[in-house]
């Protein structure tokens, strides 16, 4: 099944100094054709809790190589279809303004205006700066789980698309720098990249909820690891947060 149209809600309250381009946050979301499934929720997720303009666009790669913007072979260690297409996020938002890239394994929990209002000029990126090394040896359905430094740091990032040392995400550099190199944002200096708490970007088996602390409640699921949409994990933690989710899209499905 071939993803939707970009998704767009708009509403006329967004904060005069949100940093975003033509008022609209634009939200790009990784897409596998095995997890179509997986992105539609995702995408309802955020678009049912948004109280500002944003608009949802699959970074499909089929697409991308058909428009001549993405064309390298896909290595042995790449789990999904979007593992090197997610750095074209600047170039696709023409290096203007904020915008966001999000694996599609996400469930939003809370306002994306929340995470909006973390957006602080100073940096070229933000994002969850985890210290995390898998436990399994394979994810999703049984793709080869690879440990390396800063892994899933790029699961979900806030760019700086008009940042200067965003601008060399070009679809040549994309297509031709190493998975390290980019996966580390090895193109920016460690003061450049901002911190995000890490209930945006939650993971699934490592990061616990705490009792009575308000702090530790996820915002943003990521089933890292793979979801319920595949029936290794349909009985994962915050799976039923999930297949709620998915039903609150099916009957939206119905209406529409």
């Amino acid at each position: 099944m071939s993803p939707p149209s970009p998704l767009l809600v708009t509403d006329s309250s967004l904060d005069s100094d949100r940093k975003v381009k033509g008022n609209v946050f634009k939200i790009f979301v990784g897409y596998d054709s095995r997890e179509d499934l997986a992105y539609e929720v995702c995408c309802h997720s955020i678009l049912k809790r948004t109280s500002i303009p944003v608009e949802v666009i699959p970074i499909k790669q089929s697409e991308l190589r058909i428009a001549g913007l993405y064309w390298r072979d896909r290595g042995p260690t790449e789990s999904t279809e979007f593992s090197f297409t997610r750095f074209l996020t600047p170039h696709l938002a023409n290096f203007e303004g904020w915008a966001m890239f999000v694996d599609c394994d996400f469930l939003y929990l809370a306002d994306i205006k929340e995470l909006t209002d973390l957006i602080d000029d100073r940096y070229a990126i933000m994002c969850v700066q985890h210290d995390y090394t898998p436990k399994e040896s394979t994810k999703m359905d049984g793709v080869v789980q690879t440990a390396y430094p800063r892994k899933n740091w790029s699961s979900m990032v806030l760019y700086n698309c008009g940042h200067e040392n965003n601008k060399i995400l070009t679809p040549e550099f994309a297509n031709s720098q190493t998975g390290a190199f980019l996966h580390r944002f090895k193109w920016l200096d460690d003061h450049e990249i901002g911190s995000i708490p890490f209930v945006w970007n939650f993971l699934v088996g490592h990061n616990e909820v705490e009792e009575n602390d308000p702090e530790t409640m996820p915002k943003a699921i990521h089933f890292t690891s793979g979801g319920p949409w595949f029936d290794a994990y349909k009985n994962c933690d915050f799976a039923d947060l999930w297949l709620k989710e998915l039903e609150d899209y099916k009957k939206k499905q119905l209406v529409n």
